[in-house]
């Protein structure tokens, strides 16, 4: 579930940093650059895990900060595909399941991912698994809160770094105006990295009707918002 990632990147460390050891300063720096924030195609950072090389520092003109390239370890939250992992359910939709980890939201269990047969109850807005016995079926509710064991199918990384304004059409220029200004408000905003994930064969939900749910829990804080480091490379 977690990898030791090798990265590069230039710190900046201000003057007033300057009394303090060189590696603190750098380490502080990097954790607040990077700590719960995805890297493009590398994953979602958790914590620097140690510095392995630390190049010449440079001061430029104009700028009384020096700049120093340094060579470290990160860990970061990563797992390999058909990896079994236990979450719970933070809400349903039309789309699917939505699982957190407490400290990773972004996990969607597909509808045709789920236990067949399934079907998604409008009224409560929660997927139902119609459960198949000798004494006929039972529906099985995969309520919020409730443990879920699933299994890591795929895993989707979108680019969200801030892209140029919208150039509107040289035609009917009001219309395009009001027309591009709708779309910019409905714009769903996308997550830079998605778990895609089963519960068939990795073990499902403890529901309603179930009569039995796994104890287990995994603890942990909300998720913050996620946002995307271009600036890095993984070596």
């Amino acid at each position: 579930m977690f990898v030791v990632v090798e990265m590069v990147d230039t710190v900046r460390i201000p003057p007033w940093q300057f009394q303090r050891q060189l590696n603190d300063a750098i380490a502080e720096e990097l954790n607040k650059k990077l700590a719960n924030k995805v890297v493009y195609n590398v994953g979602l950072c958790v914590c620097l895990y140690d510095i392995t090389k630390l190049e010449d520092s440079y001061i430029f003109p104009g700028d009384g900060a020096s700049h120093t390239k340094v060579h470290f370890r990160y860990v970061v939250f990563k797992p390999f595909l058909d990896e079994i992992l236990i979450g719970k359910i933070k809400y349903c939709s039309q789309e699917g399941v939505h699982v957190t980890l407490g400290f990773f939201d972004d996990i969607v269990i597909p509808p045709e991912s789920l236990q067949q047969p399934a079907k998604f109850d409008e009224a409560e807005q929660v997927w139902v698994w119609e459960y198949e016995t000798d004494e006929g079926a039972h529906d099985l509710y995969m309520d919020q809160g409730e443990d879920v064991r699933f299994r890591v199918v795929d895993e989707v990384f979108v680019d969200t770094s801030p892209s140029g304004p919208v150039t509107a059409p040289t035609e009917a220029p009001g219309a395009a105006t009001t027309a591009g200004a709708a779309d910019e408000g409905g714009q769903k905003k996308e997550a830079p990295y998605t778990l895609i994930v089963s519960v068939g064969g990795a073990g499902g939900p403890g529901g309603r009707g179930a009569g039995h749910t796994d104890a287990r829990t995994h603890t942990g804080g909300a998720s913050q918002p996620l946002r995307l480091v271009p600036a890095l490379t993984a070596d």
